[in-house]
């Protein structure tokens, strides 16, 4: 317990990595639990809190309810509540994020290993076009959605020391954001230069795969990783004149490593430590999701 009072101090002060919203769904999630001693409930709870830090000056705050029901035996309906705020130099906002839906179908069990598939999506809960006190259009960076409508959909095979996912993330629409670094006081305008720009982003499609080693014990269980994101085409912006641009460098690989630790207080319920840093991330970045390292505490009860 000691260890993981100090790793949450730790994280406290960490910084941030991530994505689009698909890594933390269904098939997808890291350290998914696997035991063939005790029945794992399909129903839960898990209330987390997320601290980021992002390239440049924004600090980004989310805490997030993920409830799951079970439809039956082999199949379960996940919903992701998430409420953001961002803190940083040009403003602070907040409001709801993203709502995340999706059906996990177990589709393989066996004593050795599991095989789950999922499919879902992600609801935009605003146009991704907040603005500062000045109203001067924010970067993509404060804004509390994405402003698009998202299909989901991914594969995990699980057994006791490893888990493998990948998973395709893909979204339908433009949203509505109008930065293309203007800003009305120009006193800050060399640090507003330094954010992509993002009037209308059409974000490309993303392919991701997770590689975990897992180590469980009868309360502890630990876990070390890989999550490599792929975009396989261009992020896409549109001008002020109404032409669509495809900028440099908005493609390619993004790469995390990620450690987990948790502690069941019983078969219920316990407690979950995530940190990823990043080691590797695109050029250009628009949809500014680009973190250095992520961190997350949460509480989980199943019924």
């Amino acid at each position: 317990m000691l260890l993981i009072l100090l790793w949450a101090q730790f994280q406290t002060r960490a910084q941030g990595c991530s994505d689009a919203g698909f890594c933390t769904m269904g098939a997808m999630k890291p350290d998914q639990p696997f035991n063939k001693k005790i029945e794992l409930r399909l129903r839960s709870m898990e209330i987390s809190f997320y601290r980021g830090t992002t390239t440049l000056t924004p600090i980004v705050y989310v805490a997030t309810a993920d409830l799951n029901f079970s439809l039956n035996q082999k199949t379960s309906f996940q919903v992701k509540l998430p409420y953001q705020a961002v803190s940083g130099r040009l403003a602070n906002t907040s409001g709801m994020g993203d709502i995340s839906l999706c059906i996990t179908r177990s589709i393989r069990k066996t004593e050795k290993y599991d095989i789950n598939f999922s499919i879902g999506g992600k609801i935009a809960t605003n146009k991704s076009n907040k603005h500062s006190d000045e109203n001067d259009p924010l970067p993509m960076y404060y804004q509390t959605s994405l402003g698009s409508y998202d299909f989901i959909t991914g594969i995990s095979l699980i057994c006791k020391k490893w888990l493998f996912a990948t998973g395709i993330q893909h979204p339908f629409n433009r949203n509505s954001n109008e930065f293309i670094g203007n800003w009305s006081d120009q006193d800050e305008i060399m640090y507003v230069h330094k954010y992509s720009w993002a009037r209308h982003l059409r974000r490309g499609t993303d392919v991701m795969a997770r590689i975990e080693r897992n180590f469980r014990y009868s309360r502890f269980n630990f876990s070390l990783g890989l999550l490599p994101i792929y975009r396989i085409n261009h992020d896409q912006i549109t001008l002020a004149d109404g032409s669509h641009v495809k900028p440099a460098g908005a493609i390619g690989l993004a790469m995390s490593g990620i450690a987990t630790a948790g502690y069941s207080f019983n078969v219920r319920s316990g407690i979950k430590l995530l940190a990823g840093r990043k080691i590797t991330q695109r050029d250009y970045n628009p949809d500014g999701l680009t973190r250095h390292f992520v961190s997350t505490i949460s509480y989980y009860y199943r019924f």
